[in-house]
């Protein structure tokens, strides 16, 4: 599982006006099945997005296909964690340690 945090490197009303590129970008992959929970930090400066994907690699490669990114609007962290106590809703996605 992964946390995704944004942080803008632009005033607000850039992030405003492709808004709604980022919401579609964020929309298909709450679609397949790759993100499970997003939403603005307060105060905003950015976002956290939670993800699920086969590997870091990936997700990497997927977050500099948001719109923001490619415009050069924010910047991404990405920390991997292993999910093992979860919440009965995200029971498919429960992680064992390894060994």
């Amino acid at each position: 599982m992964f946390v995704l945090e944004l942080t803008y490197t632009v005033p607000l009303d850039r992030i405003d006006a492709r808004l709604p590129d980022h919401v579609d970008w964020l929309n298909r992959h709450y679609a397949d099945g790759t993100f499970l929970a997003s939403g603005r930090k307060v105060p905003r400066d950015g976002g956290i997005i939670l993800a699920v994907g086969e590997d870091r690699a990936a997700i990497e490669a997927l977050v500099r296909t948001d719109p923001f990114a490619v415009e050069g609007l924010a910047a991404y962290t990405v920390t991997e964690f292993l999910a093992t106590v979860v919440a009965p809703v995200l029971e498919p996605h429960r992680q064992q340690l390894p060994g």
